[in-house]
């Protein structure tokens, strides 16, 4: 399977660009007549009520899917130690979005350097959350080697390749899961990708594809809305 749309939706830069004469109140449903998936950024802000994940899952369509960014409490506060409380409130909370949600995205702290007995407990108690698939977003280098891979692989825990200016991207791939997030090669979260680059981007994902492996890829090049336009031409071409 090949998804490919947006990190997130909701912008009001975007009214005037991509939602022309659609009201805010249809946004989602008009995203969701153009894409199969969306990656939730917002619950990295503020971990949302069960009430919103159930009036996302009733106004997509049935085979519409959604990644969602966990909360940054666990990742960037307490920095994945202690994690069961963190993950569990997590799950309850997005268990509305029932079989529509696909993956949990885990973004670590740009300044996280490796620490492989914190990672492994944080695995583990990933356990609690079976139904669901996992990608982490390294963002520290020193994560960028075998011993990581292999800890993620034997998890199935997939490796979150992140394209942007202002961080390292570790080009690794760990499960049947390719989880991809381009935030803007030249400026970070804002720059469009060019036709070549979106090319380059689609002949990885058919060999992967090829492979038996699912792809996932969201733009977060939202800032001048290059990112649903971006993304409509890279499914164009995949």
């Amino acid at each position: 399977m090949i998804s490919i749309g947006t990190s997130g939706w909701s912008y009001p830069h975007w009214q005037d660009h991509f939602y022309t004469g659609a009201a805010r109140k249809d946004w989602l449903k008009f995203y969701a007549e153009r894409f199969s998936t969306v990656e939730v950024n917002g619950t990295f802000y503020r971990l949302q009520s069960p009430s919103t994940f159930k009036k996302w899952y009733d106004e997509t369509p049935p085979t519409f899917r959604f990644a969602i960014k966990a909360n940054r409490y666990l990742t960037h506060n307490k920095k994945l130690l202690d994690p069961k409380p963190s993950i569990l409130i997590e799950k309850n909370h997005a268990e509305a979005l029932g079989d529509k949600l696909a993956v949990v995205l885990w973004q670590l702290p740009a300044l996280l350097k490796k620490d492989l007995p914190r990672l492994q407990g944080f695995i583990d108690a990933l356990q609690q959350w079976p139904e669901t698939r996992h990608s982490i977003e390294f963002r520290h280098p020193s994560w960028f080697d075998d011993e990581t891979a292999d800890c993620l692989t034997q998890a199935n825990v997939a490796v979150c390749l992140s394209d942007a200016e202002t961080w390292p991207m570790w080009d690794r791939v760990t499960t049947n899961l390719v989880y991809i997030r381009l935030h803007g090669h030249a400026r970070a979260y804002v720059s469009s990708y060019s036709k070549s680059e979106l090319a380059y981007w689609a002949e990885r994902i058919v060999q992967w594809n090829t492979q038996g492996k699912d792809v996932h890829v969201y733009f977060d090049n939202d800032a001048e809305c290059a990112a649903p336009f971006n993304a409509l031409a890279l499914l164009g071409i995949s």
